[in-house]
């Protein structure tokens, strides 16, 4: 009897410790999968997934995830490409419609040197800001189409943030007092140097702070951190939480009334994100922030 039960228990350890083995196998297969996934996810490569197990559920489970790649590769080319031809296209229409723009304000200046009709005079005054306007909108989105397709490896260099926000500052002085707004500064002693290009961060701080004097309530606070953090703060009480979510998409514009192209913000979120930085949006007790970080 005992002999018996001693073949059976050798039995079960063998049963066992095959089950540990296979439950150890598919642990390691899923492993692979999981990692090998995520490489996948990461690099733009056309490799699929591949696994040491022999077992048919775990292979079978690597094939479909390999199909799924390859469904998720075709559909990202598709909207590399189509979202390369939009930008192609915005910049070939805003070239086709700058030339005759400039063309028309041409004539424009022709006849307001005429002695015409105070009838004509008011029709011509007309058409020069609604050709202005446009001119205005063709400009931004050519810029955007610029900005958006734009490499920018290779030309960047050390820019120090106080001077580029103190020079950025000081050429809006004018339209800023203007408008009365007699801007808040508060900068640190040291020089905050960042590896960036610096005709990007003046377009971006150039933005920031057109968007500012459209929509402030007649106060700007700018404030840059030794951490290199840079908040532009002003009163909006006409501003709601779901305004403030939708401030950086393209064409997005708070006053239908107001002369914005709605492309200022969502140029300088483009551009931050290619010189690895990030911009946000916040909103708290009626106040506007607009944060960057480098």
């Amino acid at each position: 009897m005992q002999f018996y039960l001693s073949i059976l228990i050798g039995i079960l350890i063998i049963i066992i410790a095959i089950l540990a083995l296979r439950l150890y196998l598919m642990q390691k297969s899923a492993r692979e999968i999981r990692q090998e996934f995520a490489k996948r996810l990461q690099t733009d490569t056309n490799t699929l997934i591949g696994i040491s197990s022999r077992s048919r559920s775990m292979r079978a489970l690597a094939d479909d995830i390999n199909g799924q790649l390859k469904k998720l590769r075709s559909q990202r080319h598709k909207f590399i490409q189509g979202d390369f031809t939009v930008k192609e296209s915005i910049t070939n229409l805003s070239h086709d419609i700058r030339t005759p723009l400039t063309a028309i304000c041409g004539y424009l200046d022709l006849l307001e040197q005429e002695n015409l009709p105070e009838d004509a005079v008011r029709f011509v005054s007309v058409i020069r800001e609604r050709t202005e306007r446009l001119k205005e909108l063709t400009e931004e989105l050519f810029r955007y189409s610029v900005a958006a397709s734009a490499d920018q490896s290779g030309t960047s260099e050390e820019v120090v943030l106080n001077s580029a926000l103190e020079e950025s500052i000081l050429s809006h002085y004018a339209v800023l007092k203007g408008c009365g707004i007699t801007p808040e500064i508060s900068m640190p002693e040291q020089n905050i140097i960042r590896r960036l290009d610096k005709k990007a961060l003046l377009r971006i701080f150039e933005n920031i702070l057109g968007n500012a004097i459209k929509y402030s309530g007649g106060d700007l606070r700018i404030r840059l951190s030794e951490s290199g953090e840079i908040c532009f703060s002003n009163h909006a009480p006409h501003l709601n939480e779901i305004q403030v979510q939708n401030l950086f998409d393209r064409f997005y514009t708070i006053e239908s009334g107001k002369k914005s192209t709605g492309l200022g913000l969502s140029i300088a979120k483009t551009l931050t994100e290619q010189m690895h930085g990030s911009i946000t949006a916040r909103y708290h007790n009626r106040t506007l922030s607009i944060i960057l970080v480098f």
